[in-house]
């Protein structure tokens, strides 16, 4: 038998996709890919993760939209509970159509579905390139890397879109001017999806943030000047997680908080996400035709630390693949926020965080080792 020196051995493809398929990390697990050993306290935290799923708050956004102000008001006191508490909900019954869910998850299936050669087309040379193709988080940095490629692509103000594949076949055609769909099997313009799934997502997260701002006591009108949300930051990233032979040494990401406002996250029916809550990891299953949205560390800078943002990380399986399409919102990228001057009055203490450009901070977090809330952290006062 060979020693455990020799087990883990390096290997020579450039991405997860490349590494899964090709089957030899099977036999000789890459050391750069170990981000964590397994043990006896992690297994018993795995078994207690199914009972937990069931805490995570919903939010039913139809009764959000709908006419009734008492059932809106309800609706906004909930939020403003998950946002404290946890920091992360479900949202159900969000309007935004099942088949142009499906068609954006097919999108990115079949982005990653394309030869390494039409991917490398993609791979940025900056972190904030508008369309960027990679491995890990930032291979340039990591200590070690992790069990996910991605494709990130910015979408507001300015839309951008792959220009692979152009189009991909499914069993429904999606009309932009329309909304509506026809039973057929003919082409499908992948940017008239990413366009459609963008535009849905946009009005969704403005929404939520303004039902936040209202759990708040906030003006949405001062909201929206404060953070130049007319023209909000709005990116776009497919996740792609293949099987791993090993799981239990890899990770998909680690544990971090994301740089906006909200996120909004749709998945292929894999599960991985898991989410700190009370000192514990704790697993996610989403509900069906929902998306999983989370606080991201402005929302936490805006408020004060009223409503902080939460740790999450991605866990990888050996049996299937995990695709996961998740949308940032979040200021202007010329924005410069701070906390709300009347949350710092209310809350009767000084403000937590020093002011920061939006643009600077994601580009700190692009650029280094993904660790915790390390760049949230270089900001509190």
């Amino acid at each position: 038998m060979s020693s455990p020196a020799m087990i883990y051995t390096p290997l020579p493809y450039s991405t997860a996709k490349e590494l899964s398929d090709s089957g030899v990390a099977t036999a000789a697990f890459p050391f750069n890919y170990i981000a964590c050993k397994p043990t006896a306290a992690a297994a018993e935290d795995d078994d207690n993760e199914a009972a937990d799923e069931a805490q995570i708050p919903t939010i039913d956004f139809s009764l959000l939209s709908g006419r009734n102000p008492d059932n809106r008001a309800q609706i906004v006191r909930e939020l403003g509970r998950a946002c404290e508490e946890w920091g992360f909900f479900t949202v159900s019954n969000h309007g935004v159509p099942v088949e142009l869910q499906k068609a954006m998850m097919d999108a990115c299936a079949g982005f990653f579905d394309l030869t390494a050669e039409e991917k490398q087309d993609y791979m940025g040379r900056h972190v904030l390139d508008p369309i960027r193709f990679g491995t890990s988080f930032n291979s340039k940095v990591d200590d070690v890397q992790y069990w996910r490629d991605f494709l990130k692509v910015f979408q507001h103000p300015v839309f951008h879109y792959p220009t692979k594949p152009t189009i991909f076949r499914y069993c429904l055609t999606f009309h932009l001017s329309s909304h509506a769909f026809q039973q057929n099997k003919k082409k499908i313009n992948t940017r008239e999806v990413l366009e459609g799934y963008s535009r849905h997502i946009r009005q969704l997260g403005k929404d939520l943030l303004n039902a936040i701002w209202e759990s708040l006591g906030l003006e949405e009108n001062d909201m929206q000047e404060a953070l130049s949300l007319k023209s909000c930051f709005q990116i776009l990233v497919a996740n792609f997680y293949p099987p791993c032979p090993k799981p239990e040494l890899a990770l998909g990401l680690p544990a971090h908080s994301d740089h906006g406002l909200v996120t909004v996250l749709m998945q292929n029916g894999t599960d991985g996400l898991q989410v700190m809550h009370n000192g514990k990891w704790l697993g996610v299953k989403p509900l069906p035709n929902s998306f999983l949205v989370n606080i991201g560390d402005h929302m936490e800078i805006v408020t004060n630390g009223r409503y902080k943002s939460v740790l999450h990380r991605a866990k990888v399986n050996n049996k299937s693949t995990r695709i996961s399409v998740v949308t940032v919102i979040g200021p202007s990228l010329d924005a410069v926020v701070v906390p709300a001057p009347i949350l710092v009055e209310s809350q009767k203490h000084p403000a937590a965080f020093r002011g920061i450009k939006y643009r600077d901070f994601m580009e700190h977090q692009q650029s280094n080792k993904l660790t915790g809330k390390s760049v949230l952290d270089l900001l509190r006062l």
